[in-house]
């Protein structure tokens, strides 16, 4: 199997990064500790591709983890942003451009009629929850093992086994008091949701779900999984979250809940209303969002709060999706061709691989069994993936550096992109299969 080492500019890099920032990174999987690899420092990304500070070139699947659904540095986007900052980079106080994307995230998400913008998907969830337990009056929350939502305490939960599982503390520095008012269930399991709402009666304030996991690696929902959630949380007088940070805008124009057709109460957003800028924002129905300050007693604030450059590359990026909803279909063709005749050069090449994927995103899982939870996507065979992922790097492709990371699609990939992609991984697949 093919050794990849980055070049000589992106090591020493990393050994300047290492002596100024925790681990040499300012996210932990940029790090490829997972993968067992050196990371590349990326300089410059152009369509589907970027390029690292030793000058090579990849073809990106990670497009910055979502949000880059027109690809790196799209006309449009630029000059979006480039004419807001001419004007000003941040001013503390409202802009026109706030209300003008305001406007297009509630025109494509209809379960929304109000929407608050923030800086992260971290912050959007941390405040929707936040709400709900306002809203509700109640302090217990349901997430799902697998499903990452940011790092606030109330979400930093290790993943337990068995139903309704309180909580613990899954990093240091979270009070054990607080994490245990956050219940930890297996994804796409109503049974464990139902026993959950019986445990705790009249205690949950919400459930908040990936509508599709990208965290675990891509997990669809269960047929029946999503509406079942709708069906339990409004019977009980408990709010549903969709996090649409990955999904949103990327799966359909009204994310995964026009694709499924479930409404939640409130939906959060991430960068992808922002062109791939720092932004994030939280919405629902107005006599929920009305509870948020100066209106409510729900406090939320924030200087860099509908920033000016992320709002015109948020406006311009959902006006080219508006404009070319076809961009959806075609991206769909592209991963699906990808996914498959990947899928059937580990079978010629007798590696166990399945794959899941939902439109645009997928994930390639090392393993002889579906995955629909953590429980199975943590069987898979990580080695084996570090194995295939350092091979890719090498060949120029550059996927996500952990199993349990969704891969994505852009507008700016073709069908050569595809075809090199393929070709790379047949190769792989043969050493391999070895």
């Amino acid at each position: 199997m093919t050794t990849t080492t980055t070049g000589a500019k992106s090591r020493e890099l990393q050994r300047r990064a290492e002596a100024a920032i925790p681990g040499g990174v300012n996210s932990p999987v940029r790090a490829f500790q997972s993968v067992g690899g050196e990371p590349a420092f990326i300089v410059k990304g152009k369509g589907a591709r970027i390029w690292d500070a030793d000058g090579k070139s990849y073809i990106d699947y990670v497009s910055s983890w979502g949000p880059l659904i027109l690809g790196h540095a799209a006309p449009e986007v630029v000059e979006a942003v480039m004419a807001a900052a001419r004007n000003g980079t941040s001013f503390g106080a409202s802009t026109p451009a706030e209300v003008e994307l305001a406007e297009a995230v509630l025109a494509a998400y209809p379960a929304m009629e109000k929407v608050r913008f923030v800086s992260s998907g971290t912050e959007a969830t941390m405040s929707a929850i936040r709400l709900a337990r306002a809203y509700t009056g109640r302090k217990r929350i349901i997430k799902f093992e697998g499903c990452y939502h940011g790092h606030a305490d109330s979400l930093l939960v290790k993943a337990g086994s068995g139903v309704a599982t309180l909580g613990i503390p899954g990093s240091a520095g979270v009070p054990e008091e607080l994490a245990q008012l956050t219940i930890a269930l297996p994804y796409n399991n109503l049974k464990a949701v139902e026993q959950a709402f019986k445990q705790f009666k009249g205690e949950i304030a919400c459930v908040i779900v990936e509508p599709v996991a990208g965290n675990m690696g891509c997990v669809p929902p269960a047929p029946d999984f999503l509406d079942g959630l709708r069906y339990l949380t409004s019977r009980e007088e408990a709010l549903l979250i969709f996090d649409e940070v990955m999904t949103g805008f990327r799966l359909a124009l009204g994310g995964a809940q026009e694709l499924y057709g479930t409404r939640p109460d409130l939906t959060t957003l991430g960068k992808i209303i922002g062109g791939g800028l720092p932004v994030g924002a939280y919405g629902g129905p107005a006599e929920i969002m009305d509870l948020v300050a100066p209106l409510g007693p729900v406090y939320q604030a924030g200087t860099l709060s509908g920033n000016p450059l992320a709002m015109a590359a948020g406006v311009a990026t959902i006006n080219f999706l508006c404009e070319h909803r076809e961009v959806y279909s075609r991206m769909e063709r592209l991963t699906s061709t990808l996914v498959a005749m990947v899928l059937d050069a580990a079978r010629d090449a007798g590696v166990a691989m399945v794959a899941n994927r939902v439109g645009s995103m997928f994930t390639f899982f090392f393993s002889s069994d579906a995955v629909s939870d953590w429980s199975s996507a943590a069987k898979c065979d990580v080695r084996q993936f570090s194995r295939f992922h350092a091979a890719m790097l090498h060949a120029g492709i550059y996927l996500p550096p952990s199993q349990f990371e969704a891969a994505f699609m852009s507008a700016a990939h073709t069908a050569e992109d595809v075809s090199e992609t393929v070709a790379a991984a047949t190769e792989a697949m043969r050493e391999l299969g070895a």
